[in-house]
């Protein structure tokens, strides 16, 4: 096989360690016995290049602020055309060093191409690649970028409409291949601006590293309960405890209306407090009130007892602590009145 050297600007070029510096790009022709009808490479590639469908910027890197094309669509855009006219490529890896640059590692490599045709024969070309990469991927990332580079230029890929001569069309009209690629390939384009869309559109939240009590419904609420804050506060003995509970909702990102619900639990305690107080005469505590209305019912049984014709005020006390077991200062309102309605009814009793 006879390898064919085309004219470049470093064919014979002696590096300065004395070694010969390989061509650019070389030819290596078609072996013995492939049919003379063949198109060779040269042709192929130029049959590729008139087929060739735009590829537009429509990747964007949001971190620099760019648009680019990815290599997913210049692969999709280049296999209908490649496969059509049997051209493929054939890559090695000729160079390769790697180096940590702080946190990243940085990759230089050369790959080094042979881009078969339909005869068999190649033009062999080396084209440098370079990534960064923080874990294992500068080596893609670098080999990506120098097949997306050796695409373009090999087969001048159109970047829009603007690069194909539309005024006079003379090479032929996409396949439906080609047309069902790039119908996928916008589609494909459709959905990932679709989706970095939804992403924009997300709310954000706080600085919370999970969202409080007020935020959750009932789907996504977990299997562990967390602090419910209304709780206890409706728990709370006293202002000083609510006022912890309230101050931990609103340190936990608490939003206004929820600490509203707090502030009406508070004042719902507080009025229940009062309420007692308020039903007292002025002046006059619930305690003193039930002291005037034990003695009340005291006078009255001894009043009742003399009806009933005891008039001994200690006999009628003995006859009291016989029936409840206790005198009558210690006995409650309702015992004392059940004695008195007794002794009234004694009395009636006597004087029918």
């Amino acid at each position: 096989m006879t390898v064919t050297t085309l004219p470049t600007a470093l064919t014979g070029h002696i590096a300065p360690d004395g070694a010969t510096r390989t061509p650019d790009v070389v030819y290596v022709p078609a072996p013995d016995g492939a049919p003379a009808e063949a198109p060779r490479v040269f042709a192929a590639i130029n049959a590729v290049m008139r087929d060739a469908m735009p590829v537009g910027k429509n990747q964007r890197n949001e971190q620099q602020n760019y648009a680019f094309r990815g290599i997913d669509d210049v692969m999709s855009a280049m296999a209908g055309p490649m496969r059509a006219h049997g051209v493929f490529i054939l890559p090695t890896i000729a160079q390769h060093a790697q180096q940590r640059d702080g946190k990243m590692t940085r990759t230089l490599i050369t790959m080094r191409y042979r881009v078969y045709g339909p005869a068999g024969d190649c033009l062999v070309a080396d084209v440098p690649g370079e990534a960064f990469d923080y874990a294992d991927k500068s080596v893609n990332k670098a080999q990506s970028a120098a097949l997306k580079y050796l695409l373009f230029t090999l087969f001048m890929l159109p970047v829009d409409g603007r690069s194909i001569d539309d005024g006079d069309r003379h090479h032929p009209e996409p396949t439906p291949e080609q047309r069902a690629e790039q119908a996928q390939r916008q589609q494909r384009q459709q959905s990932q601006r679709q989706q970095r869309g939804q992403q924009r559109q997300q709310p954000r939240r706080g600085n919370r590293a999970e969202p409080g009590p007020w935020e959750q419904s009932a789907q996504q609420r977990p299997a562990t309960p967390r602090r419910d804050y209304l709780a206890e506060a409706r728990r709370a003995d006293n202002p000083h405890q609510f006022a912890k509970i309230r101050a931990a909702a609103a340190e936990n990102g608490a939003p206004a209306d929820y600490l509203a619900r707090l502030d009406t639990i508070a004042a719902q305690k507080r009025e229940a407090a009062q309420q007692p107080q308020q039903q007292a005469p002025a002046g006059q505590q619930p305690g003193a009130q039930a002291a005037e209305e034990h003695g009340a019912a005291v006078g009255e049984l001894f009043d009742a007892a003399r009806s009933a014709g005891v008039t001994d005020r200690a006999e009628a006390e003995q006859l009291f602590s016989s029936r409840h077991g206790v005198k009558p200062a210690e006995a409650t309102v309702e015992q004392l009145r059940e004695m008195r309605d007794d002794l009234l009814d004694a009395a009636k009793g006597a004087s029918a």
